[in-house]
């Protein structure tokens, strides 16, 4: 009965977002600076202002945070889900503080160099409204926009000071023939999914990649596992809301 009663709740949130209009999960106040649906190369994505904490009045001297969502599902997660996240920390600490969101469905027929033009775009944008600042953005990519930020920063690394990356798969496409599976995965249940590659994917790949079931893991496990080394990687990420402000 509790697992039903689980199951009930969830969908009924899913039904009351889903009315509202898929409005970014953030627990903090924002405006939309920039829709990425309105660009000449149309994306899902958004550009969002953190409104500041008046306890910690934001200080335009120091160089703006650009937070950018995780690419899987529909929800901040470590960036901004609760007051002790990346955002948090940023408000806590008086920087300007931007997050990049995006709605659960792309554009039809946008691509990641697309994403990467918004992306692009949005940063130019803050640094524009930030003339006076120490420096230019900050930007903490987590997960798979990791992997996006980490392409943007070697295409445009002008637009950014320091990049942050966590959690970010670097390395598990440039794996060996017939032994990461991700290579085929993706395409696989990309031609599955009519072109879309469905979050949900993702996460299962998350689990297969380790094998303990879920109920034999602590509740920590999932968010610091990623913070190995992958095998022929240069480069580590980093887990945990302390180790990205």
């Amino acid at each position: 009965m509790l697992t039903w009663d689980v199951l009930r709740r969830r969908g009924n949130f899913y039904i009351e977002h889903t009315v509202k209009g898929l409005p970014p999960v953030l627990v903090f106040d924002y405006e939309t600076v920039v829709d990425g649906r309105t660009l000449e190369r149309p994306v899902n994505y958004l550009l969002l202002r953190i409104r500041p904490d008046p306890a910690h009045p934001t200080d335009n001297a120091k160089r703006p945070i650009v937070v950018v969502d995780p690419r899987a599902g529909h929800g901040p997660g470590i960036g901004g889900f609760k007051a002790d996240s990346q955002i948090g920390l940023a408000l806590k600490n008086c920087y300007p503080c931007y997050f990049m969101s995006f709605t659960p469905r792309p554009v039809e027929g946008q691509t990641i160099e697309d994403v990467a033009h918004a992306e692009a775009f949005f940063l130019a944008k803050v640094a524009e409204l930030h003339l006076e600042a120490e420096d230019r953005p900050v930007v903490i990519g987590n997960c798979q926009d990791g992997w996006a930020v980490a392409m943007l920063s070697a295409a445009a690394p002008e637009l950014m000071s320091v990049v942050i990356l966590n959690g970010a798969p670097l390395s598990y496409w440039a794996g060996k023939v017939g032994k990461n599976p991700m290579r085929y995965l993706g395409g696989l249940l990309g031609d599955l999914g009519g072109g879309i590659f469905d979050g949900a994917s993702l996460v299962s790949n998350f689990e297969q990649a380790d094998r303990p079931t879920p109920t034999s893991r602590s509740p920590t496990t999932f968010s610091t596992r990623w913070t190995r080394r992958p095998s022929g990687s240069s480069l580590s990420s980093a887990g945990g809301a302390g180790t990205s402000c």
